[in-house]
């Protein structure tokens, strides 16, 4: 018997229980759908991840007060050191002590409910800084313009504003040109940022950025500033910059210990890094729960393959009684498991390409071609995997005793 004609006594044997095969099909194309779109909505998940922190600036540092640690002690070093002041951000910004250093932007960190007629908001993030500021947060302007140097020299009462307040306050309106209130202070909006979407509980469009001298003046008050934003030449000195900041900062805050630092840097590149090591385990993980379900629709082809040689104990017994040869049932039955799997497959592959066309918990899939080759040849190793033993087992009785079976 050569191997097409095994391969149509196979097929054969499948058609004649279509209900079975059916269902056993469905157990692996479950399994193969599942590693393909979990694995994408990981992927997908990392990549809008990294994306998010990407729109910040891989370059950028930002300096906060408080050291490191946790406790009464990191406490008490938060409380005692020294605040971070414009004067910090100005020497952060001398060429001669920071050459990796591209230019740096203190910020003051403001609450205020602003209005403008009966409609009132109250933003997620009120920032007075100076225009440096949006280069180093790769904040982009796409109605009006930024603010300039000489608005925070005289202190002009001027704002930049996000999507999500424009919407609160004016509505479907062009806001350029208009003027809103914060805590009663009339502000001039000049422009209108990008549109940055939400990170986690966070509206990134819930936005007003200003003169860091108007916020002052006419909110916070002069002093203290909440952080300063660091942005580096480029990526590849960020280290150098970092020491470059720590060193200026060690010396200004007469720290001569870095275990009792009074502030602490946040370093975008690291951040990445980390997110991007995280996000990866967690793809490997949703990939590893999915593949159970591989695992169970093999079993399912063993269970199934094991019904059928006994159903067809006698069928085995004439064929082997007219000549047919162990290899050919072995063949057979191997082929029959084997297009179970390759049929399961293929229709897997084509539910986890169609279900990650959609939006999955809020993320959208992105497909990784590995993990689609990977499940197909999961699921075909499979049905020769667990079929080899129904198809030994069937391939080893022997002749007289398969034609006594009732």
């Amino acid at each position: 018997m050569n191997f097409f004609e095994m391969v149509r006594f196979a097929v054969r044997g499948l058609v004649a229980n279509r209900l079975r095969s059916a269902l056993t099909t469905l157990g692996i194309l479950i399994g193969v759908g599942s590693v393909i779109i979990l694995v994408a909505v990981g992927n997908g998940s990392s990549k809008q991840i990294q994306d998010n922190i990407a729109k910040l600036g891989t370059n950028t540092i930002t300096v906060m007060r408080g050291g490191g640690g946790f406790g009464a002690r990191a406490q008490s070093r938060n409380t005692q050191g020294k605040p971070l002041t414009v004067g910090d951000a100005v020497q952060l910004s001398d060429k001669k002590s920071a050459p990796n250093v591209k230019q740096a932007a203190p910020v003051s960190n403001a609450t205020s409910v602003c209005t403008n007629g009966s409609s009132s908001t109250t933003p997620a993030s009120f920032i007075g800084t100076w225009p440096s500021y949006f280069e180093a947060k790769n904040t982009k302007v796409v109605k009006g313009t930024y603010f300039t140097n000489d608005d925070v020299t005289e202190g002009r009462r001027v704002a930049v504003i996000g999507k999500t307040t424009a919407s609160d306050l004016f509505g479907e309106e062009n806001p350029i040109g208009k003027v809103m209130r914060c805590g009663g202070i009339p502000f001039s909006i000049v422009g209108l940022t990008e549109t940055a979407g939400s990170n986690g509980f966070l509206d990134g469009d819930s936005l007003i950025i200003s003169p860091i001298t108007a916020v002052q003046r006419a909110l916070t008050g002069y002093g203290n500033i909440s952080s300063i934003v660091v942005q580096a030449k480029s990526a590849k000195v960020q280290d150098q910059a970092q020491i470059e900041i720590e060193s200026i900062l060690d010396k200004s805050h007469g720290i001569s210990n870095v275990n009792s630092r009074d502030y602490r840097l946040l370093n975008q590149a690291s951040l990445l890094a980390t997110t991007t090591s995280t996000t990866k385990v967690f793809t490997v993980l949703l990939g590893a729960v999915a593949a159970i379900s591989l695992l169970v629709g093999g079993i399912g082809i063993t269970n199934i393959m094991l019904v059928t040689v006994v159903e067809r104990t006698r069928e085995i017994g004439i064929r082997k009684a007219i000549g047919a040869r162990r290899r050919a049932i072995l063949g057979q039955f191997l082929i029959e498991a084997t297009i179970l799997s390759l049929v399961g497959g293929i229709l897997g592959v084509i539910v986890g390409f169609i279900g990650s066309n959609f939006m999955i918990v809020g993320v959208k899939p992105v497909i990784v071609p590995s993990s689609v080759f990977l499940a197909f040849g999961v699921s075909v190793f499979i049905g020769l995997f667990f079929g080899g033993y129904p198809a030994s087992r069937a391939a080893s009785l022997r002749p007289i005793e398969a034609l006594r079976y009732e």
